[in-house]
């Protein structure tokens, strides 16, 4: 599959699961407590509102390529959108989503630590 040509809302399901991954295992990693914890936790972290956030925290340090694929999810049209947020934060998260997706596609692996590590600064601090 061509995930140049890939849609950006298929680009941001996986960057969905990408995500969530790097959050649980941050969790694992310097954490001891129960799981329900642990997801709790991971809940506030991967969420439309937080990702909204963390776009912001993000887009001084990206490329212009990668600026392009943030601005490719973030006027992508889904059909839905999180109860919690509203358009422009579901769109920001989309957004986020999208590029973490086309750089894991790209197994571009220390670029996607670089940006997932600074979505998440101070963000899992008080988590648990």
């Amino acid at each position: 599959m061509d995930y140049v040509k890939c849609s950006a809302l298929n680009l941001a399901y996986l960057g969905d699961a990408v995500f969530e991954l790097f959050v649980r295992e941050r969790l694992l990693k310097t954490a001891n407590a129960p799981v329900g914890k642990r997801n709790e936790a991971a809940r506030r972290v991967v969420n439309a509102k937080a990702q909204a956030r963390m776009y912001f925290k993000i887009f001084d340090e990206l490329t212009e390529a990668e600026k392009a694929v943030l601005k490719r999810g973030r006027n992508a049209h889904a059909r839905s959108r999180a109860k919690s947020a509203d358009v422009l934060e579901y769109r920001r998260a989309t957004a986020l989503e999208t590029l973490l997706g086309f750089l894991y596609l790209d197994g571009n692996v220390e670029r996607l630590n670089f940006i997932v590590e600074k979505c998440m600064e101070g963000e899992l601090c008080d988590a648990l």
